[in-house]
């Protein structure tokens, strides 16, 4: 009679789940997360965000002689209240804030260096004007910050208030005190036509156009004094 022996076998595992239970892959499950992300983010539209410039004509400065000088402009510091793109504006005293999808196409300094070099090449006051990247000779430069650029908002009305510190340098003088011709602050405050970005950027066109216009006629008029050696 054979002796039967019974051998115990582990169970095989096959790699398949249990009935009733559900396994997911690591990678599939990110996958499947990705997926809920952008699902959720498809029933909003981008946020669009109006970007602005200033647009008004170059001053008129016809019937006067040209100097036989060179004039470069440097690029324009900002005070860091109004160091940004964003369209600044004053809701009351003491308070600031910005427009939350508009905003200026660059910094104010930039924009005040780049509309102040047109204006000057455009008047044929001067044998060339530089701008901030030549190395072209020069006698004169002008120098010069942005202290305010923004919406004010007041009791009898909304204003665009632009407020530049400019120098004009005679560089043919050694000392500085020779050196410096004029030293001028501007300031204007010009009404807006509406309570908008819009409107600000409108507002802010005609202050930098008047301000120009002073900004040349003082630069003309010191540095053809100096060039005549008066």
């Amino acid at each position: 009679m054979k002796a039967m022996t019974d051998f115990w076998c582990p169970p095989v595992l096959s790699g398949r789940p249990r009935p009733g239970r559900l396994t997911m892959r690591p990678w599939l499950l990110a996958l499947l997360a990705a997926f809920l992300v952008v699902c959720l983010g498809c029933g909003k539209p981008p946020m669009l965000v109006n970007q602005y410039l200033l647009e008004y004509p170059a001053p008129v400065t016809g019937g006067k002689t040209k100097i036989p000088a060179e004039v470069k402009v440097d690029l324009f510091s900002v005070a860091q209240a109004f160091n940004t793109n964003a369209m600044v504006y004053q809701p009351q005293p003491f308070q600031s804030q910005t427009y939350n999808y508009s905003r200026w196409r660059a910094n104010p300094g930039n924009l005040v260096t780049d509309y102040l070099i047109r204006d000057l090449r455009e008047s044929g006051l001067f044998q060339a004007v530089f701008g901030t990247d030549s190395s072209g000779k020069y006698r004169f430069k002008l120098e010069g910050g942005v202290a305010e650029f923004q919406e004010v908002d007041a009791a009898d009305g909304w204003q665009a208030s632009l407020a530049l510190t400019v120098t004009l340098l005679d560089t043919t003088q050694e000392e500085l005190p020779q050196r410096v011709v004029f030293q001028k602050n501007y300031r204007v405050q010009e009404p807006m036509p509406e309570k908008t970005p819009q409107g600000l950027a409108q507002g802010m066109s005609r202050a930098m156009e008047q301000i120009s216009a002073r900004i040349i006629h003082d630069t003309y008029e010191a540095a053809r004094q100096r060039t005549a050696g008066r």
